[in-house]
């Protein structure tokens, strides 16, 4: 009896000690959260690094963390750097009324007449949704530039958070096959199941975080420059929205370069207009169809469809964090089904 109340009195106080800690860590949880993702996408590289330097980890750990840093976290900080920028200057346009997103609707209204008396049919008032149009561009662009502004503020803040991530990664990937074995030995899940989920974690998120942004980045890319060629303001501001909003599966960037392919096209700008919605609908429409599959689903082992909406859920309930937090909480509640199945209902 005795010995049954010291065990539960252990694990209840176990429980509360861990709970304790995690709600210490909470103000750092994305910074652990991307330092893991570093370390699992960049582990192969230092593997490969390993055998050629040989057993010295911390020179191994130190150059892998480097590279990481060159390939990764330099680029996104001057990508998010210049979307703050493009992000400000846009709303100081639509704030002095050189940009007016009425008058976009307008023209589209005046070039295809058939499109008021669709709206109609459903239920859908031009005025109202003018001024809807209006006042989502002159929110969304006051947003981001409080947004840029806050960032600003809080550069001391962000930076901290960054150099974190960066002195996490370092012992993640020194230390991390260590921290590994440890939690197997930890959990009471069993160790071949913990195996096979950290590895079921290591797979998703290297295929989610890789492929993702290597499709975010292709389609921006792809988008900026056709942008760019026909004369469209905010270039580099749309690339960069094109490449945030292709984290959302079969939908992406298309949100960005057909609207603006109809306006082209209400405005006269015949060859422009056709020419973005061949080249959106071939090149980056393409871009998504082949890399996505390849790089992201396969990996994954994922069916499209649960990568769609764990991706949605992810974005809704995370944030940008999310487009790698929901396909691989999907990816975990498949694989624990998967091991349930396989173990305790035989039959």
């Amino acid at each position: 009896m005795k010995d049954k109340l010291e065990t539960r009195s252990f694990i209840v106080m176990l429980l509360a000690v861990s709970v304790a800690f995690a709600l210490v860590l909470k103000p750092f949880w994305m910074s652990i959260f991307w330092a893991c993702a570093v370390a699992v996408i960049f582990y192969p590289l230092q593997r490969k690094l390993q055998s050629l330097l040989g057993d010295k980890p911390n020179r191994t750990a130190l150059l892998t963390l480097l590279i990481a840093v060159v390939i990764v976290v330099i680029p996104v900080l001057g990508i998010a750097y210049s979307f703050v920028q493009e992000g400000v200057l846009f709303y100081q346009r639509v704030d002095s009324g050189e940009i007016r997103p009425g008058q976009f609707l307008e023209r589209i209204e005046t070039a295809f007449p058939f499109i008021p008396e669709l709206l109609e049919r459903f239920g859908i008032e031009t005025e109202n949704l003018r001024s809807k149009l209006s006042e989502f561009a002159v929110t969304a662009s006051r947003t981001l530039a409080q947004q840029a502004l806050a960032v600003g503020q809080n550069t001391f803040s962000f930076v901290i958070s960054v150099a974190l991530m960066i002195y996490l990664t370092f012992f993640l990937l020194r230390d991390g096959h260590l921290l590994v074995n440890l939690l197997v030995r930890a959990l009471p899940l069993g160790d071949q199941r913990e195996r096979e989920l950290f590895g079921k974690f290591a797979e998703v998120t290297r295929a989610t975080v890789k492929g993702n942004i290597v499709v975010a980045i292709v389609q921006g890319a792809l988008g900026g420059i056709i942008f760019a060629i026909l004369g469209i303001p905010g270039a580099l501001l749309w690339g960069v929205v094109m490449a945030f909003l292709s984290l959302i599966p079969a939908v992406g960037a298309g949100i960005v370069w057909l609207p603006v392919a109809v306006y082209l096209l209400a405005t006269g700008s015949l060859w422009q207009g056709t020419t973005l919605i061949i080249y959106g609908a071939v090149v980056i429409g393409l871009a998504d169809n082949i890399l996505r599959p390849l790089l992201v689903g396969r990996d994954t082992k994922l069916p499209d469809y649960v990568v769609l909406f764990s991706t949605l859920g992810g974005l809704a309930l995370f944030g940008i964090t999310g487009f790698v937090i929901g396909p691989l909480v999907a990816a975990l509640f498949m694989a624990f089904w998967a091991i349930f199945m396989r173990e305790f209902n035989v039959e």
